[in-house]
């Protein structure tokens, strides 16, 4: 197991710390270069840059590695222009990522895993299903948004941590990874393009408001109806909907963004009806919402059904009492599981195609 510290999970202020604990005196300008060198350029070698020191470079050289995840597959939806990815990570470990194309021509975002399976156990979602591996490392996470990046037929704007596992439970790692994805010697992608999801995790929710993060969080919350949404998202039964509720308010005080995201997969005679927007109203009243809509993607045969069209426009309807803005968000990929709540690789072992 090669246990050196990998570069593409560091901020230039890491790499001077590492370099100073081995007693090599490195320049700032040094450690942003090469961090610059090996992430925002996507290179794989130290030189042919600007100069770095020779201390530094051949310290950085002997003592870290920057090597990137293996591409195992990789799948584009016809009908939309969805990419789902899947990575081999050095232990053999399997994940996948997509990337989405944006309104603007050109432009795309990165719809990146936090870990290896889910153990949230959420019943509409096929990742949940199946069970937790592993957490990722910053750098994995930060290696599948370069490996698309770097073959994107266009700009990559964003990054929505949001694929398989729940990004708040593996949540040093995810921290730092959208903080090397922001830094202008890594990703160079807006704070504000940066989103953080959630199933409702209270305590880091919590940490995430006192610590004062400048990426978007989103709350997927599908159901404000105490029972009903123990049934769906199991990890609910850790905290009652009150401290969810309250831990949302937290955040929201201490945001700089004007209102709150809150998700809701939308299932066909299940979390539509009258009951479900009461309870939403007075849940969090006094919070300034924006709703994400989400259609369910669940691929089984006996699996949750999408809502017809006049389903859908009964509960966006319903809901107008909010008086909050509500986003039809498209869940693309459909056709090659690349939606949401479809990402679950495939393939296993190592002798995976």
């Amino acid at each position: 197991m090669d246990d050196r510290p990998h570069l593409l999970g560091m901020l230039p202020e890491d790499l001077a710390a590492w370099l100073s604990g081995r007693g090599v005196d490195a320049r700032p300008e040094d450690c942003r270069r090469m961090v610059a060198e090996v992430i925002s350029r996507g290179r794989d070698s130290l030189t042919g840059g600007r100069p770095i020191s020779r201390p530094a470079r051949l310290a950085v050289e002997a003592g870290c590695r920057w090597d990137r995840l293996e591409l195992v597959d990789r799948v584009e939806d016809p009908d939309d222009g969805f990419v789902k990815y899947l990575f081999r990570s050095p232990d053999g470990a399997l994940s996948e990522a997509v990337r989405i194309p944006l309104h603007r021509d050109g432009c795309f975002s990165v719809c990146l895993s936090s870990q290896v399976g889910c153990a949230m156990g959420c019943d509409f979602c096929a990742t949940g299903r199946l069970g937790l591996t592993r957490n990722l490392e910053a750098w994995e996470m930060v290696a599948a948004f370069l490996a698309i990046r770097d073959e994107a037929p266009g700009r990559v704007t964003g990054a929505v941590f949001q694929g398989q596992g729940e990004p708040l439970a593996n949540y040093d790692a995810v921290i730092r990874a959208a903080r090397v994805l922001n830094d202008s010697c890594g990703g160079r992608i807006s704070a504000d393009a940066i989103t953080i999801s959630t199933v409702g995790l209270v305590p880091q929710i919590r940490r995430y408001a006192r610590e004062g993060h400048n990426f978007r969080l989103i709350v997927s919350l599908t159901s404000a109806v105490p029972q009903r949404r123990r049934e769906l998202l199991p990890v609910a039964g850790g905290w009652d909907l009150a401290e969810l509720a309250d831990a949302i308010r937290e955040y929201a005080e201490s945001s700089r963004f004007g209102r709150t995201t809150v998700a809701w997969v939308v299932l066909s005679g299940i979390n539509t009806g009258q009951d479900e927007v009461d309870a939403l109203k007075e849940l969090l009243a006094g919070v300034r919402l924006r709703l994400n809509i989400i259609d369910v993607n669940d691929p089984r045969p006996d699996g949750y059904q999408q809502a017809d069209r006049a389903e859908l426009k009964a509960f966006m309807d319903r809901l107008q009492v909010l008086k909050a803005p509500i986003v039809r968000r498209y869940s693309g990929g459909a056709k090659t599981h690349a939606a949401c709540g479809m990402l679950a690789s495939v393939h296993s072992g190592p002798e995976a195609p």
